[in-house]
């Protein structure tokens, strides 16, 4: 979330510090709902081609696989029970404004800038090297399996996509709504992937509408709407899409016809994650929150992850080994909170 006066101040510089507590907070109940068309279409895959030798006959070429998933996207089935603690370690600090996450195809961190324009990739040493600059207001970041890197570009409203190896990023759509630099009506902010129908799910904060369209830009198509300003979203494996009303508060399920269930409470939610686990993982920007809370989707009380020295938590990732990075576009740091327990 960015506007022309920022929301939140820094309170203090990041102190890399975190625990798990349990919150009072009940499972949530409220539903509401609203009407849109809902579709889905795949993204087409590549058959593998086969090489002969003179002593054999050719075989036919393997079966067309489908697209390889992300390497943001982790399986989020039930694998047991989820971590208790967490140490938490400061893997970034430096002068940019980290915000939204995503691995490359190495496994390295790829983080967007907001206030730079930039895309940058975390170095070994912790500092971040700029991969692509000259965005006009970068945040959402999903890698697809042929190594394209889409980007929500908040100010223009407007999803983008590098080509492997490009240096300028072309055009996948426009959404409707007109932003303006003001809290509570920027554009384009958190893009998700949805691995069951290798479609990206985006929201369009301006207009309060979710839409599913196709990796190439094709095919957009509205989920629901009825949304104050939705900014982040997820899916999970049984393609459920959850979507963050940063300014309507809470952390909704999308139904049948539209529809949105509550599922987490929060008062400013930003970005979403699954954890494997049969969770949800939040972060609220809210300056009397500014927390990551885990929240379990068969219902019950949320967790606080993280929360000292958080000002603005934004982005949040989860590695296939149950590590969580979150980042704070205001103390300027990405956080690691890796399970001891």
């Amino acid at each position: 979330m960015h506007g022309l006066t920022r929301l939140l101040t820094v309170a203090a510089a990041c102190a890399a510090l975190a625990g798990c507590s349990a919150s009072p907070t009940a499972a949530p109940t409220g539903t509401s709902a609203s009407t849109a068309p809902a579709a889905s279409s795949a993204a087409s895959s590549a058959a593998s081609s086969t090489r002969t030798t003179p002593s054999a006959p050719a075989r036919p070429a393997p079966a067309p696989r489908p697209p390889a998933t992300p390497r943001q996207t982790l399986p989020t089935r039930d694998a047991g029970p989820a971590p208790s603690s967490y140490r938490t370690t400061v893997v970034h600090r430096g002068s940019d404004h980290p915000d939204d996450l995503v691995l490359d195809a190495s496994g390295a961190l790829l983080y967007s800038d907001y206030t730079n324009g930039t895309i940058s990739r975390l170095r070994a040493d912790g500092t971040g090297a700029v991969i692509h600059r000259g965005l006009d207001g970068p945040e959402g970041l999903v890698l697809l399996a042929d190594g394209s890197l889409v980007v929500a570009e908040e100010n223009t409203n407007r999803v983008l996509a590098y080509a492997p190896g490009a240096a300028a990023p072309h055009v996948l759509t426009t959404l409707p709504g007109q932003p303006v630099k003001a809290t509570c009506h920027g554009g384009v902010d958190g893009i998700a992937w949805d691995a069951t129908t290798h479609t990206l799910v985006v929201p369009d904060p301006v207009t309060g509408t979710i839409y599913r369209m196709s990796p190439d830009g094709s095919n957009r198509t509205a989920l629901s709407s009825g949304f104050v300003h939705p900014v982040g979203a997820a899916v999970g494996p049984d393609g459920a899409v959850y979507v963050a009303d940063e300014c309507g508060g809470d952390v909704w399920r999308l139904g049948a016809g539209g529809s949105h269930t509550r599922v987490a409470r929060a008062s400013m939610p930003d970005d979403l994650a699954l954890d494997g686990h049969g969770n949800l993982l939040v972060t609220d920007v809210r300056h009397t929150n500014h927390d990551v809370r885990r929240w379990p989707l068969a219902g019950g009380s949320s967790t606080v992850l993280a929360r000292a020295g958080l000002v603005e938590p934004q982005g949040l990732l989860v590695d296939a080994a149950g590590r969580i990075y979150v980042s704070d576009d205001q103390t300027d740091v990405i956080l690691l909170l890796t399970p001891t327990s």
